[in-house]
């Protein structure tokens, strides 16, 4: 009978109880859920986070096991370049694992950069590991000046893919029996002074760049200074072998349209990080936009750029290619097929310092005249800027930088950039900075030989000098150097010009974009 009369408990005090579990789980949940996360995040629980694990403070990249303390790098001819190179302490690109970027051999395209240079390594060094993030695999650095020091050149040699190529007299000798010197296509850049000299150093480096591209299996070739950066838009990544690779096989040469800097500060130093606004080219703008905003671009410059505005190409290495000038590539048997990229441009950091008035007018000895400083200099604004350099005081110098190069009207900087003439471009700043941050270029100084022995440095001028071709390709008047008289030099000219005379063009010089006469008005286009 007791069973029969047992207490049982009710259907509501079930209820009760499995409603108060069921708080009590959901009220442990997130507190074993927090204390979790907190024993992963704790440095002492021996998880490390992937971007902490390659930072350069806490791993060291490979070379650096023995490597001083970056504050105290044993270069001290470049304590300068390291101060820029060494800003930033936390990684924006934690995963450059393999700062020096050995490419495998069978990485296609294979892209070469060649490049005439005297600077130093504050400049050369993000310039080069940019390319090398955009798929470039090797450079050809003809080096003079600073870029030929000793505590420079020895960083540079000890990069993956570099080759570097000093201007010593055995050099000049081998470029002094080029066949460029007996064609009409450079002549009238010869003997003249200032950048007409360097344009044609450029020439001739460019055509011993194209034979030693030949001789390392590169697919392409490409000329720029050490101011310019491949911008790849367009592409389906960020990658200039990318881009290069989707380039139909019959095309013989890729023209990238430049796009100029605008700086907004007169005490830049370090463009490469510092400046994000560009003028766009000619060549990326509605016509009528670009005629329209003429003056308002221009500013009361010369011209619509401060330099050149043809832009800088790309040539796929071929049988019989030649330098064209510094911004072309051309063919001695043919006409190349040529195409112009509608995104992709070089961005070009010109001016970007005040101190680049003074610098390039200690590079020319011509007088400060308007007649003389034609015979020294291309494009308008570098001969007003060397006048500008030489005659004026520091003040009246700063004044006219800030007056025709700072872009300091907001208000019109706002403007022209949403009528599309200024653009805002961050990607390159961003890479730079990140491969400083991740301590790329500390790295690259610190691994490289602290000395250089006499008996070392002449063996590398002479091997960097040794590749005894100076002419391009295969073609029989490579040994027009060595003919002993005249005679035989006229008959190898005329042999030449019966040759390739259909396919010889003057080289293409810095030029100006196209100007706006006294017929155009705003809204108002010339038919091209």
């Amino acid at each position: 009978m007791a069973n029969l009369y047992s207490v049982r408990p009710s259907p509501s005090s079930s209820q009760q109880n499995f409603t108060s579990k069921l708080l009590l789980l959901l009220t442990l949940l997130p507190l074993t859920l927090a204390a979790f996360a907190f024993v992963l995040q704790w440095r002492g629980g021996g998880v490390g986070d992937p971007t902490t694990r390659w930072s350069p403070e806490s791993h060291k990249f490979p070379g650096m096991e023995s490597s001083p303390p970056t504050t105290t790098i044993g270069h001290s001819s470049s304590s300068s370049d390291c101060v820029l190179l060494a800003r930033g302490s936390s990684p924006s690109f934690p995963y450059y694992r393999n700062w020096k970027f050995d490419y495998k051999s069978d990485l296609k395209p294979k892209i070469c950069v060649t490049t005439s240079t005297s600077a130093g390594l504050e400049q050369i060094l993000p310039w080069m590991f940019y390319h090398k993030v955009l798929g470039v695999t090797t450079f050809f650095l003809f080096v003079e000046g600073k870029a030929a020091s000793p505590s420079v050149s020895e960083v540079l040699e000890s990069i993956t893919g570099v080759k570097v190529i000093y201007r010593t007299r055995e050099l000049e000798e081998q470029q002094a029996k080029s066949r460029i010197w007996n064609e009409t296509w450079l002549s009238s850049f010869f003997y003249k002074p200032c950048n007409y000299e360097l344009f044609v150093k450029q020439s001739l480096n460019m055509e011993m760049a194209i034979v030693m591209a030949r001789d390392s299996g590169v697919d392409w070739i490409i000329h720029l200074d050490t101011d310019e950066l491949i911008h790849p838009a367009g592409a389906s990544e960020y990658s200039l072998r990318r881009l290069l690779h989707d380039v139909p096989g019959n095309v013989d040469m890729v023209v990238f349209p430049n796009y100029e800097s605008s700086v907004e500060r007169d005490d830049i130093k370090d463009p490469f990080s510092e400046v994000s606004m560009f003028k766009k080219n000619y060549d990326h703008l509605p016509k009528d936009t670009y005629f329209g905003m003429y003056k308002e671009a221009t500013r009361g410059n010369p011209n619509y750029f401060l330099t050149y505005g043809n832009g800088k190409s790309a040539a796929r290495i071929q049988d019989h290619l030649r330098p064209n000038g510094a911004h072309r590539w051309h063919n001695y048997m043919k006409t190349p097929n040529e195409v112009k990229l509608d995104e992709a441009a070089v961005l070009h950091y010109t001016y970007t310092k005040f101190s680049d008035l003074t610098s390039r007018r200690d590079r020319c000895g011509c007088k400060p005249t308007k007649e003389d400083v034609k015979r020294c200099f291309m494009l308008e604004f570098d001969r007003a800027a060397f006048i500008i350099a030489s005659t004026a005081t520091e003040e009246e110098m700063l004044s006219w930088y800030r007056e025709h190069v700072v872009w300091t009207d907001k208000t019109l900087n706002l403007k022209l950039m949403r009528k599309g003439i200024l653009t805002r471009i961050y990607t390159p700043m961003a890479i730079i900075q990140g491969l400083r941050e991740s301590g790329v270029f500390n790295s690259v100084i610190a691994s490289a030989p602290t000395t250089l022995t006499k008996d070392k440095f002449l063996s590398t001028i002479h091997s960097s000098n040794s590749t005894g071709a100076v002419a391009s390709g295969s073609l029989p008047s490579r040994k027009i150097g060595r003919l002993g008289d005249s005679q035989s030099q006229a008959t190898a000219r005329k042999v030449l010009e019966t040759e390739a005379i259909a396919f010889h063009e003057e080289a293409v010089p810095p030029l100006s974009p196209p100007l706006v006469d006294d017929d155009h008005v705003d809204g108002h286009v010339m038919e091209t």
